[in-house]
């Protein structure tokens, strides 16, 4: 099978010292940094993108057959550092889910591996893209 090219774009303007805003082409936006408060930093979107990326998953594979009565996921990792560079090291997503009674939702927890083990290896880009350690370049317009 050919691949299927679909360019993904998002952008990331500073407002202050530590203060960013990212936004898609549609619009939607998420401030985050390390100024401020509340915020998720850039290591926890990134855990958040993995959870989030493999929750979709499973949440399309499972919610046409009953709609859960709890959908929890928990990202754990190790951040590493010191005398290296730092990365992250046993990303763990862990998900709690569970579905009504009945035969709906027999069917719906029948689904949950076979969601799974899709998200962990075809189907969620973000996962896959850390696993498969892609290199990414970083890079500047002439103008700075």
């Amino acid at each position: 099978m050919a691949e299927e090219i679909s360019p993904k774009q998002v952008t990331l303007t500073r407002e202050a010292e530590g203060v960013y805003v990212a936004r898609n082409p549609a619009g939607a936006e998420y401030r985050f940094g390390y100024n401020v408060d509340g915020a998720l930093s850039a290591v926890e979107l990134l855990m958040v993108a993995i959870a989030g990326c493999s929750a979709t998953d499973l949440d399309m594979m499972t919610s046409r057959r009953a709609e859960p009565t709890r959908f929890d996921v928990t990202t754990t990792a190790d951040k590493v550092g010191g005398s290296t560079p730092a990365i992250l090291r046993n990303i763990d997503v862990l998900f709690d889910v569970a579905f009504p009674e009945g035969e709906a939702g027999d069917k719906a927890r029948a689904r949950v591996d076979a969601a799974l083990k899709a998200a962990e290896e075809k189907t969620c880009t973000v996962s896959r893209t850390v696993a498969a350690g892609v290199p990414v370049t970083l890079r500047t317009t002439e103008s700075a």
